[in-house]
């Protein structure tokens, strides 16, 4: 069964291109998968049933797991016994017309522009670290991009001259998103008087880097958007892709078309972007119930 899992997972990486971190999680819940047949005396994950497959969910439900976790569980699941199926070692898909169970649409938590402005002016002075953290939050703004695909920028793929930056998404897909005036010149004080003081070693690629001089963690940055967030004051529940829904919904509501802003995200399906719409029509509401005479 193992086996079957780890020519899965290879699959993934070498023909899917899948980030690590997803590659991880499918490798985790397929584990976790292979745990329960063996518990349920199922020997072979070829002859999991339909049935098995249903009473393994019911099981993560009754252990008070979230139907986002179930959901995720299930797409796992899809995705093997889909492969297992191409690759002739099942001859039917016992997890064909499962379906998912229902999700409540979270709505993304945003910050208003004024509390963006507020986050924005937290990192002061012209110590390196101070640069470095007001260039990134200024190009998470500027660009949307995910706190992951930040952390990934080499040197060479920021033009700051052009006003872009070329960035490697989901599924190591390229992107070319562009960068305003602001951000570019944040950006270049950084090069110029904070990345170079920064580093330890000249052949380091990495355009955001620590203070050891080493590529800057998603882990390292979450804690320095909350140190800003709590000095600007902002009491809202801050995540690192605070910016990033920000970025969306302020465009959408200045009047910036769908199609762009997914494409600029790097949304491959058009509905994953529509969400923001859902935020801008309550904000929408609002406009209307303080503005309008008779709301």
């Amino acid at each position: 069964m193992k086996s079957l899992v780890k020519e899965f997972i290879n699959y993934l990486a070498v023909e899917r291109g899948l980030a690590d971190n997803t590659l991880d999680s499918y490798n985790r819940d397929l584990k976790q998968f292979l745990g329960f047949l063996e518990k349920e005396k199922v020997e072979d994950v070829q002859k999991a049933t339909r049935n098995i497959i249903m009473s393994y969910l019911l099981f993560l439900q009754k252990r008070g797991r979230a139907t986002a976790t179930v959901s995720r569980h299930l797409a796992a699941l899809k995705s093997f016994y889909h492969f297992l199926l191409r690759e002739r070692y099942i001859e039917k898909d016992p997890t064909l017309n499962l379906e998912s169970p229902k999700l409540e649409k979270k709505l993304p938590r945003v910050l208003t522009i004024n509390e963006v402005e507020m986050l924005l002016n937290q990192p002061k002075g012209s110590d390196p670290a101070g640069l470095r953290d007001k260039a990134m939050l200024e190009l998470l703004y500027a660009t949307g991009i995910r706190v992951s695909e930040l952390i990934s920028l080499d040197v060479s793929h920021i033009n700051l001259e052009m006003g872009y930056i070329r960035c490697f998404g989901k599924g190591a897909k390229e992107r070319i998103v562009p960068v305003g005036s602001y951000a570019r010149k944040c950006v270049s004080e950084y090069l110029q008087r904070g990345r170079v003081k920064l580093i330890k070693n000249k052949s380091e690629q990495a355009l955001f880097v620590n203070q050891h001089g080493k590529r800057l963690t998603r882990q390292g940055f979450w804690k320095i958007i909350k140190k800003y967030a709590i000095k600007a004051g902002i009491s809202k529940e801050i995540t690192p892709h605070t910016l990033r829904h920000s970025f969306a919904t302020h465009l959408l509501e200045n009047g910036a078309d769908l199609r762009s802003v997914q494409e600029m995200l790097g949304h491959a399906d058009i509905t994953t972007t529509q969400i923001y719409t859902h935020l801008t029509k309550g904000r929408l509401k609002e406009v209307y119930a303080k503005s309008h005479p008779r709301a």
